[in-house]
């Protein structure tokens, strides 16, 4: 790369950092199969199921026929129809999928740069407490259920689902597997969970997977109820500071809007690009 492309694209190195970190991090739990300029992850066994993106390193052309050939597999599989891609990366990516038919979803993809202090916890009552969750920590669970609700209430406003609704997906998270494969991942290194916890449940809670120095914050989620105390800025507090201590030089996010960004930006994290996610429309 010239000085004159630095100049052009400052965040370019760090565009493909992520570029190769989003290509590694499925492989850990997905099947990948090589769709010429896309590649489709297919989760192996139970879990969340995976998506389709650009392939790594790919500079052929791309169209809404390569898309819809990936769709047409993702149907013979019975998973998702589901793109995940960076904006800025593979900038003609969106186009060809809006043709294809499918709705492509803005999220501000944030970064907290290496240089920048961590943020300290304040506020907090005495009755709670801001932790790392290990894989035999009996709040695991909790920890697991409460972003499900989060997001099937989205926003920063207080909302309806709390106690009874978590106990409920408590329950969800420990029949279907959920909690089992946490637990392999967390042993494995692959995912850290922290949990904002009080009277022995967890309120708010998220997680970040490490993997040669970078690592993304991933399903943060505060039970509705409980919202608008600062859980989930804790939450993500604790997380950089397990991930620095992991040798992670690059601490990334995707907020769910420009509201949450707001709230990320109270801890230092600066938007850089924007990641974006295509699915049928409901």
């Amino acid at each position: 790369m010239t000085s004159a492309d630095c100049d052009e694209h400052p965040e370019r190195a760090l565009l493909d950092r992520l570029e190769e970190y989003y290509d590694a991090v499925p492989r850990h739990g997905a099947r990948v199969e090589d769709h010429g300029p896309l590649t489709l992850f297919v989760r192996e066994g139970e879990g969340w199921p995976f998506y389709a993106r650009p392939a790594r390193g790919w500079s052929g052309p791309l169209d809404a026929c390569d898309v819809q050939k990936v769709r047409a597999r993702q149907r013979e599989l019975g998973v998702p129809e589901s793109f995940e891609w960076v904006a800025e990366t593979t900038p003609k990516l969106r186009a060809a999928v809006e043709e294809s038919g499918l709705v492509v979803h803005e999220h501000p993809l944030m970064v907290l740069d290496p240089g920048t202090p961590a943020a300290p916890l304040e506020g907090l009552p005495g009755n709670l407490s801001v932790r790392i969750v290990g894989a035999d920590d009996p709040i695991l669970p909790s920890a697991l259920a409460v972003p499900h609700l989060a997001f099937a209430e989205p926003g920063t406003h207080v909302g309806l689902a709390g106690t009874p609704q978590l106990t409920e997906a408590i329950g969800a998270c420990v029949a279907d597997g959920s909690v089992d494969r946490a637990i392999v991942r967390i042993r494995a290194g692959l995912t850290t969970v922290a949990a904002a916890v009080e009277h022995g449940s967890a309120l708010s809670a998220g997680q970040h997977q490490p993997l040669a120095g970078v690592s993304e914050i991933v399903g943060v989620g505060t039970l509705p109820a409980a919202r608008r105390r600062g859980l989930a800025l804790a939450v993500t507090a604790v997380l950089v500071a397990d991930a620095r201590s992991r040798g992670a030089e690059t601490v990334f996010l995707s907020a769910g809007d420009e509201d949450v960004a707001r709230v990320y930006a109270r801890l230092g994290f600066r938007t850089f690009g924007t990641a974006l996610i295509a699915e049928p429309a409901e």
